[in-house]
């Protein structure tokens, strides 16, 4: 009976116990603690939230390419709207009647209890106006952003644009954004979003029943401070970003320049392209929509996502192998009648140059010298074994960066598919062989590259073996920190030996006398390089170069491509010639090209004239369906004369020779 009642006794003390936890935490939440306060009275209270400066972006010498100018939004709570003078607010802000009832009715889809934008974006003049108003405008506020300015003007696809987050967006970065607020949705504002655009800030704003502001509650203990965004320090230099983007205005084309030594990109040209300052303000959605259904497809980023074959571009790598394989060395020697035989199939060459050796078969671009050693790559281990001959030649390529993305940081890098094997047997049973594929020896057929693994090629010959992942950040922040992973070195397999017979071919096609890019030379500096020239069905041939300079202590490679420019030194040789003078000298001495001024080259129009202004399907990469007359520069190959001769015009790459 006694242990009854001690069990009752015990049941009611914990009973009682219970009820003065309760009692005691809603004493804490209702009397001492401030926060529910807050949280319970948000018609008395409202938070603001304080939006960061997004981080500045610069060159790599310090030049602003991206800075903020700031702006205005009207929010509007729904809920707490009274009957007010609507024309009035109206007439301040811009809108009709029409546009005021669309956009609260928006709100109030939206939420009627919590503050949304109402309209964005007033200026500095109209933000002062409506302050003097807004005690008549209860459930109106304003909140203070940025918005980019791009002072230049230059850099659309490589900087990008920032637009209002989808809910996509949102839902990803776990409620950091909120309707109404911007990221990046491209370029470099899309790939550092998160360093760029800082911490928002929260301020606990008390308000009258006038919806006159009394300034922060509980001075500002509540309050957070905004955070401004890490400043990116690009790998750009500006002076030939803007030079490159002049050089490409009226062409469709790209332009890639590297540090070789640290794999800071230099130059990241994309043409046709836009000014930057078009995607900020009122107008983006209009601007955006009048670039997007443009028909030469300035937000198409060719640099990364350009498909092309590399053509003569390909020979340098592929005498490397050669060389490193040991199917040849530098003083082996092919004749070339001016064509290659290869079982009862008849391959061109574009020269007669009889008995060829590394260095002049490079300078001279023969064919038929890179058909010869594809050919013993292909049978060293006998007629039987070519299949697995390939696979492995073809698994030396790869290491060059081909058939596989780099891994830049900037968002959707493309690769190419290079063939294996076994896609060969797919295509044509297991009967096939290297006299089937010999088109890859040049670098036709089955090898696509972009203009930024073309110029990553170059990089790693001017390095003698190794390349440094291409990158656009050359710091973040103060510290000017970057990813480990863009300053380790990968090595292509290749003995350094074997580079010198190869970068000795490259220096002889530019500056000797029998060399095919001497468009490229450049007075006092010592350029090494290869021109391509890449065939297209449909009308006038694209125009390739690739180099790097100088020849020792390389501080420069470069990759050159300009669509319906004919052959590689009519038009991609000289413009590397220009920006690589003005990179390494920093000025441009005048001089003329083929008969022709930097200005010319600057003026000409090398768009093809399409059939509809807009298509009426997508149009794929680097293609189009019209032939049309344009005026060129003074070709080589032309009468002689400093007139402009007009050639066929239309944007498709296929195979290339050279």
């Amino acid at each position: 009976m006694d242990q009854l009642f001690n069990r009752k006794y015990i049941v009611q003390g914990l009973f009682v116990l219970v009820a003065l936890i309760l009692l005691g935490r809603l004493f804490y939440i209702q009397v001492v603690s401030d926060k529910y306060f807050l949280d319970a009275n948000n018609n008395a209270l409202r938070k603001k939230f304080i939006y960061p400066a997004r981080g500045v972006i610069t060159d790599r010498k310090g030049k602003v390419l991206a800075q903020n100018q700031p702006t205005y939004d009207l929010m509007v709570t729904p809920y707490e709207v009274k009957p007010f003078d609507t024309l009035s607010l109206c007439n301040i802000i811009g809108i009709t009647m029409e546009d005021f009832r669309k956009k609260f009715h928006k709100a109030v889809v939206q939420s009627r209890y919590q503050a949304s934008i109402f309209q964005k974006l007033l200026s500095v003049q109209t933000y002062a106006t409506l302050q003097e108003r807004m005690a008549n405008f209860k459930g109106f506020d304003v909140q203070k952003r940025t918005i980019r300015y791009y002072p230049d003007s230059i850099g659309g696809q490589l900087l990008g644009y920032i637009r209002e987050a989808n809910q996509r967006e949102i839902e990803k970065y776990q409620g950091y954004y909120k309707p109404g607020d911007y990221i990046g949705k491209s370029g470099l504002e899309k790939q550092y979003e998160v360093e760029l655009r800082g911490a928002k800030g929260v301020k606990n704003m008390l308000y009258n029943a006038h919806n006159v502001a009394q300034g922060s509650y509980a001075d500002g203990k509540f309050d957070s401070l905004a955070i401004a965004g890490e400043q990116l320090t690009t790998t750009i230099d500006v002076e030939i970003q803007k030079l490159g983007e002049q050089l490409l205005t009226t062409k469709v084309g790209s332009i890639v320049a590297i540090e070789p030594s640290t794999g800071e990109i230099l130059a990241f040209v994309s043409s046709p392209g836009y000014d930057p300052n078009l995607m900020v303000g009122r107008e983006t959605g209009n601007n955006y929509m009048k670039i997007f259904s443009n028909p030469y497809r300035p937000l198409f980023i060719r640099p990364l996502k350009g498909r092309y074959s590399p053509g003569s571009a390909f020979k340098p790598l592929d005498a490397l192998i050669a060389l490193q394989d040991g199917v040849v060395d530098e003083n082996s020697t092919f004749n070339c009648p001016g064509y290659y035989w290869a079982g009862n199939r008849k391959f061109k060459c574009e020269h007669v140059d009889g008995n060829i050796a590394l260095r002049r078969g490079i300078a001279r671009s023969c064919n038929t010298y890179f058909y010869s050693i594809f050919a013993k790559m292909m049978l060293k281990k006998g007629g039987k074994n070519q299949h697995k001959a390939y696979d492995e030649w073809q698994e030396k390529v790869r290491k060059f960066g081909i058939g596989d993305t780099l891994g830049i940081d900037f968002p959707g890098e493309s690769a190419y598919k290079l063939f294996r094997a076994e896609d060969y047997t797919k295509r044509y049973s297991k009967y096939w062989g290297y006299t089937t594929i010999l088109s890859v020896a040049i670098g036709q057929g089955e090898v696509t590259t972009t203009p930024l693994q073309m110029a990553n090629i170059m990089a790693i010959i001017a390095n003698r073996g190794y390349y440094v992942k291409p990158h656009l950040v050359k710091g973040i922040g103060n510290d000017k920190h970057i990813d480990p992973k863009y300053k380790e070195k990968h090595y292509v397999g290749i003995d350094a030996k074997h580079f010198g017979p190869v970068i000795d071919g490259m220096q002889d096609a530019v500056n000797s006398s029998i060399g095919t890019a001497t468009e490229s030379r450049i007075p006092n500096i010592l350029m090494c390089g290869k021109t391509g020239t890449v065939q297209n069905v449909h009308g006038k041939n694209h125009s390739v170069f690739i180099g790097f300079a100088p020849r020792d202590n390389p501080k420069i490679a470069i990759a050159v491509i300009v669509e319906n420019g004919g052959y590689g030194g009519a038009y991609a040789a000289p413009i590397a010639s220009f920006i690589t003078e003005k990179y390494l000298t920093d000025s441009l001495k005048g001089r003329r090209i083929n008969g022709a001024t930097i200005e010319q080259y600057k003026a000409t129009n090398l768009l093809p004239v399409l059939k509809d202004k807009l298509p009426k399907q997508k149009p794929k990469t680097d293609t189009s369906k019209v032939d049309t007359a344009k005026k060129t520069l003074p070709l080589k190959t032309t009468a002689a004369n400093n007139q402009f001769n007009k050639v066929a015009i239309a944007p498709k790459n296929n195979a290339t020779t050279e």
